[in-house]
Protein backbone atom coordinates (compact mmCIF):
# COMPACT_ATOMS: atom_id res chain seq x y z
CA UNK A 1 0.00 0.00 0.00
CA UNK A 2 2.72 2.67 0.63
CA UNK A 3 4.47 1.92 -2.40
CA UNK A 4 1.33 2.63 -4.48
CA UNK A 5 1.14 5.85 -2.47
CA UNK A 6 4.74 6.73 -3.27
CA UNK A 7 4.31 5.67 -6.96
CA UNK A 8 1.05 8.01 -7.07
CA UNK A 9 2.99 10.75 -5.70
CA UNK A 10 5.59 10.38 -7.91
CA UNK A 11 3.13 10.46 -10.85
CA UNK A 12 1.21 13.41 -9.72
CA UNK A 13 4.96 15.00 -9.30
CA UNK A 14 6.19 14.11 -12.73
CA UNK A 15 2.69 15.12 -14.68
CA UNK A 16 2.71 18.44 -12.66
CA UNK A 17 5.75 18.96 -14.34
CA UNK A 18 4.89 17.85 -17.53
CA UNK A 19 1.85 19.74 -17.82
CA UNK A 20 3.68 23.05 -16.18
CA UNK A 21 5.58 22.40 -19.31
CA UNK A 22 2.87 22.50 -21.64
CA UNK A 23 0.98 25.52 -20.26
CA UNK A 24 4.63 27.70 -20.60
CA UNK A 25 4.80 26.33 -24.14
CA UNK A 26 1.21 27.59 -24.80
CA UNK A 27 2.38 31.04 -23.04
CA UNK A 28 4.91 31.33 -25.74
CA UNK A 29 8.29 30.11 -23.97
CA UNK A 30 10.58 29.47 -26.46
CA UNK A 31 11.10 25.71 -25.53
CA UNK A 32 9.84 24.12 -29.14
CA UNK A 33 12.31 21.84 -29.45
CA UNK A 34 11.38 19.92 -26.42
CA UNK A 35 8.05 19.07 -28.03
CA UNK A 36 6.53 17.38 -30.75
CA UNK A 37 9.65 15.81 -32.49
CA UNK A 38 11.57 18.89 -32.17
CA UNK A 39 10.20 20.25 -35.45
CA UNK A 40 9.95 23.72 -33.85
CA UNK A 41 13.06 25.79 -32.18
CA UNK A 42 11.44 28.54 -30.27
CA UNK A 43 8.28 29.61 -29.80
CA UNK A 44 5.91 27.61 -30.94
CA UNK A 45 3.29 28.89 -33.70
CA UNK A 46 0.21 29.86 -32.27
CA UNK A 47 -2.13 27.57 -33.96
CA UNK A 48 0.32 24.71 -32.97
CA UNK A 49 0.03 26.46 -29.07
CA UNK A 50 -3.65 24.49 -29.06
CA UNK A 51 -1.76 21.02 -29.22
CA UNK A 52 -0.08 22.23 -25.89
CA UNK A 53 -3.68 23.56 -24.54
CA UNK A 54 -5.17 19.99 -25.21
CA UNK A 55 -1.98 18.17 -23.70
CA UNK A 56 -1.91 20.23 -20.66
CA UNK A 57 -5.52 19.39 -20.05
CA UNK A 58 -4.93 15.75 -20.65
CA UNK A 59 -1.78 15.25 -18.23
CA UNK A 60 -4.00 17.23 -15.37
CA UNK A 61 -6.98 14.03 -15.99
CA UNK A 62 -4.47 12.08 -16.15
CA UNK A 63 -3.20 13.08 -12.67
CA UNK A 64 -6.82 12.85 -11.01
CA UNK A 65 -7.26 9.25 -12.12
CA UNK A 66 -3.95 8.05 -11.03
CA UNK A 67 -4.97 9.93 -7.52
CA UNK A 68 -8.37 8.65 -7.33
CA UNK A 69 -7.04 4.88 -8.41
CA UNK A 70 -4.49 5.64 -5.24
CA UNK A 71 -7.09 6.52 -2.98
CA UNK A 72 -5.94 9.90 -2.51
CA UNK A 73 -9.07 12.13 -3.56
CA UNK A 74 -12.70 11.02 -4.89
CA UNK A 75 -13.01 8.36 -3.18
CA UNK A 76 -17.03 7.60 -4.47
CA UNK A 77 -15.34 8.00 -8.00
CA UNK A 78 -12.09 4.88 -7.26
CA UNK A 79 -13.95 2.07 -9.22
CA UNK A 80 -14.02 4.09 -12.43
CA UNK A 81 -10.37 5.14 -11.84
CA UNK A 82 -9.51 2.25 -11.61
CA UNK A 83 -10.49 1.47 -15.01
CA UNK A 84 -9.71 4.77 -16.55
CA UNK A 85 -6.45 4.15 -15.21
CA UNK A 86 -5.58 1.36 -17.71
CA UNK A 87 -5.97 4.05 -20.85
CA UNK A 88 -2.85 6.60 -18.62
CA UNK A 89 -0.98 3.46 -18.34
CA UNK A 90 -1.39 2.73 -22.05
CA UNK A 91 -0.54 6.47 -23.01
CA UNK A 92 2.06 6.51 -21.05
CA UNK A 93 3.80 3.17 -22.98
CA UNK A 94 2.64 5.06 -26.27
CA UNK A 95 4.99 8.02 -24.64
CA UNK A 96 7.66 6.06 -24.01
CA UNK A 97 7.80 4.93 -27.54
CA UNK A 98 7.08 8.17 -28.92
CA UNK A 99 9.98 9.74 -27.06
CA UNK A 100 12.43 6.78 -27.56
CA UNK A 101 11.82 7.55 -31.30
CA UNK A 102 12.14 10.87 -31.55
CA UNK A 103 14.34 12.66 -34.16
CA UNK A 104 15.00 15.25 -31.10
CA UNK A 105 18.11 14.35 -29.33
CA UNK A 106 16.87 17.50 -26.74
CA UNK A 107 13.22 15.81 -26.42
CA UNK A 108 14.46 12.64 -25.84
CA UNK A 109 16.88 12.90 -23.19
CA UNK A 110 14.48 15.33 -20.93
CA UNK A 111 11.56 13.69 -21.84
CA UNK A 112 12.05 9.47 -22.20
CA UNK A 113 13.35 9.52 -18.82
CA UNK A 114 10.02 11.32 -17.32
CA UNK A 115 7.71 9.29 -19.53
CA UNK A 116 9.09 6.15 -18.21
CA UNK A 117 8.89 7.07 -14.79
CA UNK A 118 5.46 7.89 -15.24
CA UNK A 119 4.38 4.67 -16.98
CA UNK A 120 6.33 2.82 -14.00
CA UNK A 121 4.28 4.63 -11.28
CA UNK A 122 1.15 4.79 -13.20
CA UNK A 123 1.23 0.80 -14.20
CA UNK A 124 2.04 0.09 -10.49
CA UNK A 125 -1.00 1.82 -9.11
CA UNK A 126 -2.67 0.03 -11.78
CA UNK A 127 -1.78 -3.13 -10.56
Amino acid sequence: MMIDLLAAYIFIGLVTLAAAFQIALLAGMPWGELTLGGRYRGRLPGRIRVVSLISACLLIVFGFIVATSAGLVFDNMHTAATKAIWFVVGYCALGVVANAATRSKRERIVWLPVVSLMLLASLRVAL
